[in-house]
């Protein structure tokens, strides 16, 4: 049950990849998730049903839509390519962007449980007192919701450590450069893999449940907090 040093090697880019995921859609998370909680408009059903939608697409159509939108020919990619240079698909930066994808929904639904606890007349009191609505949220609603949004990135980091259908569309797939589960994939396709992948297994196992608990004690502190 020993893992090789290829097979560290996935376990640490899958923790650069979650990582990365997690600090590259927390502004977009927390804004969605103060937008979804505080304000009423046109359209909101519509908005919900986008976030939501990766949890109930079967991951490889989120994995084709990224590949038909950032391959070279796609009409994202083809601008990053020729205008910046810059390559997105079959490289760690598509496993990134497909785990961001497929743990938003979770990032966003912790957040916004989280700001809705919040009581709204102590964001009132401080804006008659003078502060205006950023010094607001940054120094009443964001402290007080921290809970639920340290949650919401546990989780989106638990998630993307296990993201496998959307990743193996576009990311880069040799060795020294897969995620656990494409290693796991992989192994498991060669000859005696299966006694060799029980490592990864036990990382992935190990490093998801401690997110999970991780997660779970700071969504119920959240809550105790509100309750209170």
């Amino acid at each position: 049950m020993n893992i090789t040093a290829e097979q560290w090697q996935a376990v640490l880019l899958s923790l650069r990849v979650a990582v990365t995921a997690v600090v590259v859609s927390l502004p977009f998370g927390l804004a969605l998730a103060w937008l979804l909680a505080r304000r009423r408009f046109r359209g909101k059903a519509v908005l919900e049903t986008v976030i939501n939608l990766p949890l109930v697409l079967p991951p490889v159509v989120t994995g084709y839509l990224l590949l038909v939108t950032l391959g070279r020919n796609g009409f994202v990619g083809r601008f990053l390519d020729r205008w910046l240079g810059v390559e997105v698909v079959f490289t760690w930066k598509a496993a990134v962007l497909a785990s961001a994808i497929m743990a938003f929904p979770l990032m966003v639904r912790s957040m916004r449980l989280a700001l809705v606890g919040v009581d709204v007349r102590l964001e009132q009191a401080a804006r008659t007192l003078g502060a205006g609505p950023f010094d607001t949220l940054w120094t009443i609603t964001l402290p007080l919701a921290r809970h639920g949004i340290i949650a919401g990135c546990v989780l989106a980091f638990a998630r993307s450590i296990g993201e496998f259908g959307a990743t193996i569309m576009v990311s880069e797939n040799t060795a020294g450069s897969r995620t656990i589960p494409l290693e796991i994939y992989d192994l498991l396709e060669s000859p005696g893999g299966v006694a060799r992948a029980q490592g990864l297994v036990f990382a992935s196992i190990a490093i998801a449940a401690v997110a999970m608990l991780i997660g779970e004690i700071l969504e119920r502190r959240g809550s105790e907090r509100s309750a209170a």
